[in-house]
Protein backbone atom coordinates (compact mmCIF):
# COMPACT_ATOMS: atom_id res chain seq x y z
CA UNK A 1 0.00 0.00 0.00
CA UNK A 2 1.52 3.34 -0.98
CA UNK A 3 3.05 5.47 1.86
CA UNK A 4 1.71 9.05 1.61
CA UNK A 5 3.90 11.52 3.53
CA UNK A 6 3.97 15.40 3.63
CA UNK A 7 6.23 16.82 0.97
CA UNK A 8 8.94 19.32 2.20
CA UNK A 9 8.33 22.57 0.24
CA UNK A 10 11.87 23.85 0.50
CA UNK A 11 11.69 25.34 3.99
CA UNK A 12 8.70 27.68 3.49
CA UNK A 13 7.15 29.03 6.73
CA UNK A 14 3.51 28.28 7.24
CA UNK A 15 0.96 31.08 7.31
CA UNK A 16 0.22 30.50 10.97
CA UNK A 17 3.88 30.88 11.90
CA UNK A 18 4.20 34.06 9.79
CA UNK A 19 1.12 35.58 11.43
CA UNK A 20 2.47 34.83 14.91
CA UNK A 21 5.81 36.48 14.04
CA UNK A 22 4.12 39.63 12.75
CA UNK A 23 1.92 39.81 15.82
CA UNK A 24 4.93 39.64 18.13
CA UNK A 25 6.66 42.44 16.16
CA UNK A 26 3.56 44.66 16.29
CA UNK A 27 3.21 44.13 20.03
CA UNK A 28 6.89 44.97 20.58
CA UNK A 29 6.72 48.14 18.46
CA UNK A 30 3.49 49.11 20.17
CA UNK A 31 5.13 48.65 23.56
CA UNK A 32 8.09 50.80 22.61
CA UNK A 33 5.79 53.38 21.00
CA UNK A 34 3.75 53.52 24.18
CA UNK A 35 6.93 54.02 26.21
CA UNK A 36 8.05 56.85 23.91
CA UNK A 37 4.65 58.51 24.16
CA UNK A 38 4.78 58.31 27.95
CA UNK A 39 8.27 59.87 27.96
CA UNK A 40 7.13 62.68 25.60
CA UNK A 41 4.12 63.33 27.80
CA UNK A 42 6.30 63.55 30.92
CA UNK A 43 8.78 65.91 29.19
CA UNK A 44 5.97 68.14 28.01
CA UNK A 45 4.43 68.12 31.50
CA UNK A 46 7.74 69.01 33.15
CA UNK A 47 9.34 71.27 30.49
CA UNK A 48 6.44 72.23 28.24
CA UNK A 49 6.94 75.95 28.80
CA UNK A 50 10.61 75.72 27.88
CA UNK A 51 9.92 73.83 24.66
CA UNK A 52 7.11 76.24 23.76
CA UNK A 53 9.47 79.19 24.30
CA UNK A 54 12.17 77.56 22.18
CA UNK A 55 9.68 76.98 19.37
CA UNK A 56 8.54 80.61 19.60
CA UNK A 57 12.12 81.92 19.48
CA UNK A 58 12.89 79.62 16.55
CA UNK A 59 9.81 80.87 14.68
CA UNK A 60 10.63 84.55 15.34
CA UNK A 61 14.25 84.19 14.24
CA UNK A 62 13.07 82.35 11.14
CA UNK A 63 10.72 85.18 10.24
CA UNK A 64 13.42 87.80 10.86
CA UNK A 65 15.87 85.77 8.80
CA UNK A 66 13.53 85.85 5.83
CA UNK A 67 12.67 89.56 6.04
CA UNK A 68 16.18 90.91 6.69
CA UNK A 69 16.61 92.19 3.14
CA UNK A 70 13.27 94.00 3.22
CA UNK A 71 14.28 95.65 6.51
CA UNK A 72 17.69 96.66 5.16
CA UNK A 73 16.79 97.77 1.63
CA UNK A 74 13.94 100.30 1.25
CA UNK A 75 13.68 101.24 -2.45
CA UNK A 76 9.96 102.03 -2.07
CA UNK A 77 10.48 104.57 0.72
CA UNK A 78 9.18 107.22 0.19
CA UNK A 79 6.33 105.99 -1.98
CA UNK A 80 6.69 106.22 -5.78
CA UNK A 81 10.49 106.13 -5.46
CA UNK A 82 10.61 103.46 -8.15
CA UNK A 83 8.42 105.47 -10.49
CA UNK A 84 9.46 109.09 -10.14
CA UNK A 85 13.19 109.85 -10.27
CA UNK A 86 14.17 113.55 -10.33
CA UNK A 87 16.67 114.45 -13.04
CA UNK A 88 19.81 116.64 -12.69
CA UNK A 89 18.55 119.30 -15.11
CA UNK A 90 15.97 120.24 -12.44
CA UNK A 91 18.96 121.62 -10.52
CA UNK A 92 20.68 123.11 -13.55
CA UNK A 93 23.21 120.25 -13.84
CA UNK A 94 24.34 118.99 -17.27
CA UNK A 95 24.14 115.20 -17.37
CA UNK A 96 23.95 111.95 -19.28
CA UNK A 97 21.45 109.22 -18.36
CA UNK A 98 23.21 105.85 -18.53
CA UNK A 99 21.94 102.28 -18.47
CA UNK A 100 24.79 99.89 -17.80
CA UNK A 101 24.67 96.10 -17.76
CA UNK A 102 26.47 94.36 -14.89
CA UNK A 103 28.37 91.07 -15.38
CA UNK A 104 25.36 89.07 -14.14
CA UNK A 105 23.09 90.65 -16.78
CA UNK A 106 21.25 93.09 -14.48
CA UNK A 107 21.01 96.62 -15.91
CA UNK A 108 21.55 99.50 -13.49
CA UNK A 109 20.78 103.18 -14.02
CA UNK A 110 23.25 106.04 -13.49
CA UNK A 111 23.55 109.79 -13.99
CA UNK A 112 26.87 111.17 -15.21
CA UNK A 113 26.91 114.84 -14.18
CA UNK A 114 29.79 116.57 -15.91
CA UNK A 115 31.58 119.87 -15.80
CA UNK A 116 31.75 122.04 -18.96
CA UNK A 117 33.74 120.30 -21.69
CA UNK A 118 36.83 122.47 -21.20
CA UNK A 119 37.07 121.38 -17.53
CA UNK A 120 35.54 117.90 -17.63
CA UNK A 121 38.77 116.11 -18.56
CA UNK A 122 40.81 117.76 -15.79
CA UNK A 123 38.25 117.77 -12.96
CA UNK A 124 38.12 115.03 -10.30
CA UNK A 125 35.20 112.62 -10.63
CA UNK A 126 33.07 111.46 -7.68
CA UNK A 127 31.36 108.06 -7.70
CA UNK A 128 28.35 108.58 -5.42
CA UNK A 129 26.75 105.65 -3.53
CA UNK A 130 23.58 106.66 -1.66
CA UNK A 131 21.82 105.22 1.40
CA UNK A 132 19.30 102.41 1.75
CA UNK A 133 16.08 104.33 0.96
CA UNK A 134 14.69 106.31 -1.96
CA UNK A 135 16.51 106.73 -5.25
CA UNK A 136 19.51 108.63 -6.59
CA UNK A 137 17.35 111.58 -7.65
CA UNK A 138 16.74 112.36 -3.97
CA UNK A 139 20.49 113.15 -3.64
CA UNK A 140 20.67 115.72 -6.44
CA UNK A 141 20.67 118.76 -4.16
CA UNK A 142 23.73 117.38 -2.41
CA UNK A 143 25.28 116.63 -5.81
CA UNK A 144 24.68 120.22 -6.87
CA UNK A 145 26.67 121.35 -3.83
CA UNK A 146 29.55 119.03 -4.74
CA UNK A 147 29.40 120.13 -8.37
CA UNK A 148 29.59 123.87 -7.68
CA UNK A 149 31.87 123.86 -4.62
CA UNK A 150 34.37 121.21 -5.68
CA UNK A 151 34.08 121.66 -9.47
CA UNK A 152 33.91 117.92 -10.02
CA UNK A 153 32.14 115.43 -12.25
CA UNK A 154 29.76 113.03 -10.50
CA UNK A 155 28.71 109.51 -11.41
CA UNK A 156 25.52 108.99 -9.40
CA UNK A 157 24.82 105.25 -9.09
CA UNK A 158 21.41 103.62 -8.71
CA UNK A 159 21.58 100.15 -7.16
CA UNK A 160 19.72 97.17 -8.58
CA UNK A 161 16.12 97.13 -7.39
CA UNK A 162 16.13 100.91 -6.85
CA UNK A 163 14.65 103.60 -9.08
CA UNK A 164 14.69 102.51 -12.72
CA UNK A 165 17.35 99.83 -12.23
CA UNK A 166 16.48 96.19 -12.83
CA UNK A 167 16.68 93.32 -10.38
CA UNK A 168 16.33 93.05 -6.62
CA UNK A 169 18.73 94.47 -4.02
CA UNK A 170 21.12 92.20 -2.15
CA UNK A 171 24.46 92.73 -0.49
CA UNK A 172 26.55 90.98 -3.12
CA UNK A 173 24.37 92.60 -5.81
CA UNK A 174 25.21 96.09 -4.51
CA UNK A 175 28.91 95.20 -4.43
CA UNK A 176 28.66 94.07 -8.04
CA UNK A 177 26.89 97.32 -9.00
CA UNK A 178 29.73 99.30 -7.42
CA UNK A 179 32.38 97.40 -9.35
CA UNK A 180 30.41 97.74 -12.58
CA UNK A 181 30.06 101.51 -12.11
CA UNK A 182 33.81 101.92 -11.67
CA UNK A 183 34.46 99.72 -14.70
CA UNK A 184 32.14 101.94 -16.70
CA UNK A 185 33.87 105.11 -15.51
CA UNK A 186 37.29 103.82 -16.58
CA UNK A 187 35.90 102.90 -19.99
CA UNK A 188 35.43 106.61 -20.69
CA UNK A 189 38.31 108.63 -22.15
CA UNK A 190 36.89 112.06 -21.32
CA UNK A 191 37.68 112.12 -17.58
CA UNK A 192 40.76 112.30 -15.37
CA UNK A 193 41.37 108.66 -14.37
CA UNK A 194 44.02 109.67 -11.84
CA UNK A 195 41.52 111.56 -9.62
CA UNK A 196 38.53 109.28 -9.01
CA UNK A 197 36.92 109.81 -5.59
CA UNK A 198 34.55 107.16 -4.22
CA UNK A 199 31.90 108.63 -1.91
CA UNK A 200 29.36 106.71 0.18
CA UNK A 201 26.79 107.75 2.76
CA UNK A 202 25.19 105.35 5.28
CA UNK A 203 24.67 102.04 3.45
CA UNK A 204 26.59 103.55 0.54
CA UNK A 205 29.59 103.95 2.85
CA UNK A 206 29.69 100.18 3.39
CA UNK A 207 29.49 99.66 -0.40
CA UNK A 208 32.28 102.20 -0.95
CA UNK A 209 34.55 100.55 1.64
CA UNK A 210 34.05 97.13 0.07
CA UNK A 211 35.02 98.54 -3.33
CA UNK A 212 38.11 100.29 -1.96
CA UNK A 213 39.55 97.17 -0.32
CA UNK A 214 39.32 94.97 -3.42
CA UNK A 215 42.78 94.63 -4.85
CA UNK A 216 41.76 95.01 -8.49
CA UNK A 217 39.92 98.30 -7.80
CA UNK A 218 41.83 99.89 -4.93
CA UNK A 219 44.60 101.29 -7.13
CA UNK A 220 42.00 102.98 -9.35
CA UNK A 221 40.59 105.02 -6.45
CA UNK A 222 42.36 108.29 -5.65
CA UNK A 223 40.50 109.02 -2.41
CA UNK A 224 37.65 107.53 -0.37
CA UNK A 225 35.01 109.54 1.53
CA UNK A 226 32.50 107.84 3.81
CA UNK A 227 29.78 109.66 5.74
CA UNK A 228 27.60 108.49 8.65
CA UNK A 229 28.10 104.81 7.90
CA UNK A 230 27.97 101.84 10.26
CA UNK A 231 30.37 99.16 11.45
CA UNK A 232 28.23 96.13 10.46
CA UNK A 233 24.65 94.92 10.03
CA UNK A 234 24.67 92.89 13.28
CA UNK A 235 25.86 95.99 15.18
CA UNK A 236 23.06 98.07 13.65
CA UNK A 237 20.49 95.38 14.51
CA UNK A 238 21.50 95.65 18.16
CA UNK A 239 21.15 99.44 18.04
CA UNK A 240 17.83 99.60 16.18
CA UNK A 241 16.02 96.71 17.87
CA UNK A 242 17.55 97.16 21.30
CA UNK A 243 17.20 93.47 22.14
CA UNK A 244 19.90 92.26 24.51
CA UNK A 245 19.49 88.73 23.16
CA UNK A 246 21.03 89.90 19.86
CA UNK A 247 24.38 90.22 21.65
CA UNK A 248 24.40 86.44 22.01
CA UNK A 249 22.83 85.54 18.68
CA UNK A 250 25.14 83.30 16.59
CA UNK A 251 26.30 84.72 13.26
CA UNK A 252 24.39 82.09 11.25
CA UNK A 253 21.08 83.68 12.31
CA UNK A 254 21.88 86.61 10.00
CA UNK A 255 20.94 86.15 6.37
CA UNK A 256 24.11 87.49 4.76
CA UNK A 257 26.77 85.20 6.16
CA UNK A 258 30.44 85.90 6.57
CA UNK A 259 32.07 83.91 3.79
CA UNK A 260 35.83 83.98 3.72
CA UNK A 261 38.09 82.23 1.30
CA UNK A 262 41.71 82.79 2.11
CA UNK A 263 44.35 82.32 -0.52
CA UNK A 264 46.91 82.51 2.24
CA UNK A 265 45.58 81.48 5.68
CA UNK A 266 47.74 84.00 7.53
CA UNK A 267 46.31 87.15 5.95
CA UNK A 268 43.36 88.66 4.10
CA UNK A 269 43.83 88.77 0.36
CA UNK A 270 41.94 89.83 -2.72
CA UNK A 271 40.17 86.47 -2.53
CA UNK A 272 38.52 87.39 0.78
CA UNK A 273 34.80 88.19 0.79
CA UNK A 274 33.24 89.49 4.01
CA UNK A 275 29.48 89.87 4.04
CA UNK A 276 26.91 91.43 6.41
CA UNK A 277 28.44 94.81 5.43
CA UNK A 278 31.16 94.22 8.04
CA UNK A 279 33.04 97.44 7.40
CA UNK A 280 34.80 97.30 10.77
CA UNK A 281 36.74 94.28 9.46
CA UNK A 282 37.34 95.63 5.97
CA UNK A 283 38.78 99.00 7.00
CA UNK A 284 41.81 97.13 8.35
CA UNK A 285 42.68 96.44 4.72
CA UNK A 286 42.20 100.05 3.59
CA UNK A 287 45.23 101.77 2.08
CA UNK A 288 43.39 104.47 0.11
CA UNK A 289 43.46 108.01 1.61
CA UNK A 290 40.14 108.27 3.47
CA UNK A 291 38.03 111.07 4.90
CA UNK A 292 35.50 110.01 7.55
CA UNK A 293 32.64 112.53 7.92
CA UNK A 294 30.56 112.12 11.07
CA UNK A 295 27.44 114.05 12.03
CA UNK A 296 27.50 114.21 15.81
CA UNK A 297 23.70 114.46 16.07
CA UNK A 298 23.06 111.32 14.03
CA UNK A 299 20.27 109.45 15.83
CA UNK A 300 20.24 106.51 13.39
CA UNK A 301 23.89 105.45 13.15
CA UNK A 302 25.72 106.18 16.43
CA UNK A 303 28.67 108.56 15.78
CA UNK A 304 30.89 106.20 17.80
CA UNK A 305 30.67 103.75 14.88
CA UNK A 306 32.33 106.30 12.59
CA UNK A 307 35.01 106.87 15.21
CA UNK A 308 35.61 103.11 15.45
CA UNK A 309 35.96 102.82 11.67
CA UNK A 310 38.44 105.70 11.69
CA UNK A 311 40.50 104.13 14.49
CA UNK A 312 40.58 100.69 12.85
CA UNK A 313 41.42 102.02 9.38
CA UNK A 314 44.93 101.41 8.01
CA UNK A 315 44.68 104.10 5.34
CA UNK A 316 47.97 105.73 4.39
CA UNK A 317 46.28 109.08 5.02
CA UNK A 318 43.09 109.44 7.04
CA UNK A 319 41.07 112.17 8.72
CA UNK A 320 37.96 112.20 10.92
CA UNK A 321 35.84 115.31 10.35
CA UNK A 322 33.16 115.67 13.02
CA UNK A 323 30.28 118.11 12.51
CA UNK A 324 28.33 119.07 15.65
CA UNK A 325 24.64 119.23 14.80
CA UNK A 326 25.02 116.97 11.78
CA UNK A 327 22.16 114.48 11.43
CA UNK A 328 22.14 111.23 9.49
CA UNK A 329 20.88 112.55 6.15
CA UNK A 330 21.45 116.31 6.50
CA UNK A 331 25.11 116.64 7.55
CA UNK A 332 25.92 117.94 4.08
CA UNK A 333 23.74 121.03 4.70
CA UNK A 334 25.98 122.38 7.48
CA UNK A 335 28.55 125.17 6.97
CA UNK A 336 32.08 123.90 6.49
CA UNK A 337 31.03 120.60 4.93
CA UNK A 338 32.23 121.22 1.37
CA UNK A 339 35.25 123.18 2.57
CA UNK A 340 36.43 120.18 4.62
CA UNK A 341 36.19 117.87 1.60
CA UNK A 342 37.98 120.37 -0.66
CA UNK A 343 40.73 120.86 1.92
CA UNK A 344 41.29 117.12 2.36
CA UNK A 345 41.54 116.55 -1.41
CA UNK A 346 43.78 119.56 -1.96
CA UNK A 347 46.14 118.63 0.89
CA UNK A 348 46.47 115.12 -0.45
CA UNK A 349 47.05 116.43 -3.99
CA UNK A 350 49.83 118.73 -2.75
CA UNK A 351 51.34 115.95 -0.63
CA UNK A 352 51.36 113.57 -3.58
CA UNK A 353 52.96 116.19 -5.83
CA UNK A 354 55.66 116.93 -3.24
CA UNK A 355 56.35 113.22 -2.82
CA UNK A 356 56.64 112.78 -6.57
CA UNK A 357 58.91 115.83 -6.83
CA UNK A 358 61.11 114.37 -4.09
CA UNK A 359 61.35 111.08 -5.96
CA UNK A 360 62.26 112.91 -9.19
CA UNK A 361 64.95 114.94 -7.40
CA UNK A 362 66.43 111.80 -5.85
CA UNK A 363 66.43 110.10 -9.25
CA UNK A 364 68.20 113.07 -10.86
CA UNK A 365 70.68 113.19 -7.98
CA UNK A 366 71.52 109.52 -8.44
CA UNK A 367 71.89 110.09 -12.17
CA UNK A 368 74.19 113.08 -11.61
CA UNK A 369 76.31 111.12 -9.13
CA UNK A 370 76.64 108.33 -11.65
CA UNK A 371 77.76 110.77 -14.36
CA UNK A 372 80.27 112.40 -12.00
CA UNK A 373 81.74 109.02 -11.04
CA UNK A 374 82.08 108.14 -14.74
CA UNK A 375 83.98 111.41 -15.30
CA UNK A 376 86.28 110.67 -12.37
CA UNK A 377 87.03 107.24 -13.76
CA UNK A 378 87.84 108.78 -17.15
CA UNK A 379 90.33 111.15 -15.51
Amino acid sequence: MPDYRPINMGGYVSLSQLGALLLRMILKVWAYSGLVLVICFLLYYLYGGFFAMMLLVFAITGILYQVQDSLLFCPELPSHSRVYIPIPSMFGLPFESINHKCPDGVTIHMYFIHQPKDRQRLAPTFVFFHGNAGNMGHRLQNCAGLYHNLHCNILLVEYRGYGLAEGSPSEEGLYMDARASLDYLFSRNDINHSEVVVFGRSLGGAVAIDLAVREFYSHKIWCLIVENTFTSVPDMAKVLLGWKILQYLPIFFYKNKVYIYLKFPSAFTSETFIFQFQSYQKVKQLRTPTLFISGQSDTLVPPKMMHELYERSNSVRKQLFQLPGGTHNETWQLPGYYHAIALFLQNYRISALMQQASIDIDAKSDSSSGSLWSSVQDI
